[in-house]
């Protein structure tokens, strides 16, 4: 029956292109039409009971089709760091499959810092083409909540602080996905930014925060990605769950944004009937208990025959269901898809090689010579730790994973010796108490002594530190900005004995490095990234890669520098947080406040220089639905193949509201050779110039001047010009 209703619907949709084309109308609208037509023919022949049965979960990853008529389960995947191992059907226990193996793909910061959309299709690729090998339809990926305190226990797994980098990377993510006929399910929709109290804290945010900050990427990601699903958050917004949230789901997502997919729950994130299923919700996911008894089960069915649910409501939620299907596993021309590939670890090596970011080298420590170093101490648990599992949340069972030590040695080992030394224990679990993980942050002598005769011994000492899986998890946040296990006596200790070290952090968030960036010459941040990431980080070390990431947020001088931190905002009072600090989020508050931050929003080193210069524009006065065309120069003026990450940032000196300093509004990530030059231009509309108006309830781009910023990150700006708007 399957597979009767596929070549059905091919039949229909290549019988209405065609003719759409010899009558001149959208091919795209005729075969939306079409699939109506099939949809609603199909939700006709359903009873009541087989329609709720669609709309919530009936395993731990899936939920019910109706096999009479063909209607497959609809089967789910966490993400975003690639497909999970399998688990079984009705607990989180590994089925123990020999096949399930996959790609381990760098974090969303990782991700972020390349600063390279096409690095993030890149991702989307891989993430669509697995799960195809492993028959799932929704992939629970990208997460790209926005990084507004530091903190965060799951700060590794979004992108950035900035709603346009945010969109523009999870428009990719997205596309990359759903090229492989796989649901992207983009989340957590809205203002989930902290796992402490995740599951019941109110976050009162005003409107004109939620729609300049939290609320673009996602707007992005269904408007110009066209996202097959989204997820809702667990915490409340504005004093309602996000799961029933009728100004969230109803109004902004499915009326102003014309969202056609499905809303999923997070896994135990619903909370009620009627509320829920009146105001948005379409499948529930997760909740606990016999699955017969669930919020959108039998007290769904019972509220539909009371009628307080419409059956109109309920075939809504059948209709995008089906939708979604029809798109993923449905869909004409499916791919079969593929797993753990040398492609698709190519692709890990890739994203991993343009994130890494140079913070410092002082001296031109960097790139080593490999001729000139014959005797490398690699030190630091991290050097062997891989970090595709650990903490909650979802991990990857790796075919492979590349440590930081092993790419070394595959890129150091026959011209060096190479000789390792722990340094430090990371002896921290997620699964444990405060009380359990007490003395986590001492160091351990013993292991410093050790680690401090070997850097005594070599040319160069290579330090290997920063967080794991366990310490930046889902479900909880962490304590302080402080780097964990004593990391910070044994840089010191070893930094005392070899002036050549290297200190590399693999973290996925920012952490305090004041004293490693006061001390050091060359520091290195090298994320959870993926299956090929001690491969990625050698051949920067090495110099194979010149580094070309940016931090995807700022690093503050201290935790009171944040804004949340800074208004007392975090985590709340009496389970509400109420966000302050409005608009200035990241690099908006340092620069509007002017608070120096420890490393800037944009930031990042190359082992070659470059030059901006000669911005102009096309006009210097712009109508309100005109797009203003900024060019520029740039140039190589060193002596290596790189890349240079030019962002534009846009100020409204004199508004009748507060605005940042800057706000980015482009960015382009351009390659030169030594010496080479090139001509650049960026677009960016006039309409974008605009700030939410809570008075109008509209976008308002004012009359007056503007002023267009380029530089390599939001502290360093080298080239300016200003327009006007009329």
């Amino acid at each position: 029956m399957k597979n009767k209703i596929k070549l059905l619907v091919k039949y229909i949709i290549t019988s209405v292109v065609a003719l759409s084309l010899f009558n001149g109308v959208s091919a795209q609208n005729k075969v939306e039409a079409a699939l109506k037509v099939k949809i609603n023919s199909i939700i006709k022949k359903m009873t009541l009971e087989e329609k709720i049965g669609m709309l919530h979960g009936n395993a731990l990853f899936s939920s019910a089709g109706v096999p009479r008529l063909g209607i497959p389960e609809l089967t789910c995947d966490d993400g975003p760091l690639g497909v999970r191992e399998e688990i079984k059907r009705f607990d989180w226990a590994s089925a123990n499959w020999t096949t399930d193996s996959a790609t381990f793909l760098p974090n969303g910061s990782a991700i972020a810092a390349t600063w390279n959309p096409l690095m993030a299709n890149k991702y989307g690729v891989v993430i669509g083409e697995e799960a195809n090998a492993r028959k799932k339809d929704v992939m629970l990926a990208p997460a790209f909540n926005i990084c507004r305190m530091p903190l965060c226990g799951r700060t590794y797994e979004y992108y950035s602080e900035d709603p346009y980098l945010n969109s523009q990377l999870a428009i990719q993510s997205v596309k990359g996905i759903q090229s492989q006929h796989v649901a992207a399910c983009i989340k957590h929709f809205a203002a989930n930014n902290q796992e402490l109290d995740r599951d019941s804290v109110n976050t009162l945010v005003s409107e004109r925060a939620l729609r300049e900050i939290y609320f673009p990427a996602f707007k992005a990601a269904i408007q110009q990605g066209n996202a097959y699903t989204i997820m809702s958050a667990y915490n409340k917004l504005n004093g309602y769950w996000c799961s029933e949230n009728d100004f969230l789901l109803n109004k902004v997502l499915k009326g102003e944004w014309g969202f056609k997919g499905v809303v999923m729950s997070d896994w135990a994130g619903t909370h009620h009937t009627i509320a829920a299923a009146n105001n948005g919700l379409d499948i529930e996911m997760g909740s606990k208990g016999y699955y017969d008894q669930w919020y959108f089960a039998r007290p769904l069915l019972a509220a539909v025959k009371a009628g307080q649910v419409s059956v109109k409501t309920i075939d809504d939620k059948v209709y995008r269901v089906l939708w979604l299907m029809y798109h993923t596993s449905l869909s004409a021309n499916h791919p079969k898809g593929s797993i753990a590939t040398p492609a698709h670890a190519k692709a890990a090596y890739d994203i991993a090689s343009e994130s890494i970011v140079l913070l410092k080298n002082d001296n031109h420590l960097l790139p080593l010579k490999a001729n000139s170093v014959k005797r490398i101490a690699v030190i630091g648990d991290n050097a062997i730790r891989t970090f595709a599992l650990g903490g909650y949340g979802a991990g990857v069972k790796a075919k492979k994973e590349v440590t930081a030590l092993d790419g070394i040695k595959s890129r150091f080992g026959k011209t060096a010796s190479i000789s390792f030394a722990q340094g430090y224990r990371a002896n921290y679990l997620a699964s444990r108490t405060d009380e359990q993980n007490s003395g986590y942050d001492q160091p351990d002598q013993n292991l410093i002594d050790e680690a401090v005769a070997l850097a005594k011994t070599s040319d160069v000492a290579i330090l290997c530190i920063g967080s794991n899986r366990e310490y930046e998890s889902e479900g909880h946040d962490r304590k302080n900005l402080e780097l964990p296990f004593g990391e910070q006596a044994l840089v010191n200790a070893v930094t005392a004995v070899n002036p050549k070290t290297i200190v590399v952090i693999m973290a996925g968030a920012p952490y305090d490095l004041n004293e490693i960036k006061k001390s050091n010459h060359a520091v290195v941040w090298s994320w959870f990234n993926g299956s090929e990431a001690g491969n990625a980080l050698a051949d920067v070390l090495k110099g194979v890669v010149n580094p070309s990431g940016k931090l995807p947020f700022t690093f503050p001088v201290s935790l009171k520098d944040s804004p949340a931190a800074n208004l007392n905002t975090y985590p709340g009072k009496n389970l509400t947080a109420e966000y302050k600090e409005g608009i200035l989020v990241g690099y908006r508050w340092y620069d509007t406040r002017k608070i120096q931050p420890q490393f800037p929003f944009g930031y990042g080193l190359s082992y070659t220089d470059f030059s901006i210069g000669n911005i102009s524009t096309d006009k210097l006065s712009y109508a309100k639905n005109e797009t203003i065309h900024a060019k520029f120069t740039i140039r190589n003026t060193g002596s290596r193949y790189g890349a240079e990450v030019v962002q534009l940032y846009v100020s409204d000196p004199v508004c009748s509201v507060l605005r940042p300093e800057k706000e980015l509004k482009g960015f382009k990530k351009i390659f030169l050779k030594p010496g080479e030059i090139k001509k650049v231009e960026m677009k960016v509309k006039v309409a974008d110039l605009a700030f939410y108006d809570e008075l109008k309830k509209a976008w308002n781009a004012e009359v007056g001047e503007y002023v267009l910023q380029l530089g390599s990150s939001s502290g360093s700006i080298t080239q300016k010009v200003k327009i006007s708007v009329n």
